[in-house]
């Protein structure tokens, strides 16, 4: 993908999800709970977004992912990231894609003030700055179960 792609996707007013967003218990039946969300928009982008939250570990990354590129734009809260140039950008970082270093990449945002114990709220702050429209509500998580850990 083009850098100029990825600013007119990114740019795409039209990007919207329909619906509300539930999380649920992964796959493996760890603490993390996550969604997976279609995208859609005039200009047809094959977009989808995945969330991840474990409140045990405070982590959590949505990631807007193009199906022909793989992840294009994401938020991490909670986990480290050593960018390609050696620089540490700390536990809340993006990635935006770029052509020379793909996903690689990361920088400290300055729009997402939300700390990571509010996944809800840091939706809301990463679709702003994303250009997607959710017309429906994320729910909040359930409540960790502490007899899945054992």
């Amino acid at each position: 993908m083009l850098d100029s792609e990825f600013e007119e996707l990114i740019n795409d007013d039209t990007k919207q999800i329909n619906g509300d967003i539930n999380w649920s218990e992964d796959q493996d039946h760890s603490p993390t709970l996550d969604f997976r969300v279609e995208v859609f928009s005039v200009l047809e982008h094959p977009l989808f977004v995945r969330g991840s939250y474990n409140a045990l570990a405070n982590t959590l990354t949505y990631t807007l992912i193009h199906r022909g590129y793989g992840r294009i734009y994401a938020l991490d809260m909670g986990k480290d990231h050593h960018n390609p140039s050696c620089n540490n950008v700390g536990e809340l970082h993006k990635h935006r894609w770029s052509q020379q270093f793909r996903d690689k990449d990361a920088y400290v945002p300055t729009d997402i003030t939300a700390p990571v114990n509010y996944p809800v709220e840091v939706w809301k702050q990463f679709c702003l700055e994303a250009r997607i429209r959710h017309e429906g509500f994320m729910k909040e998580p359930p409540p960790i179960q502490m007899d899945l850990l054992l």
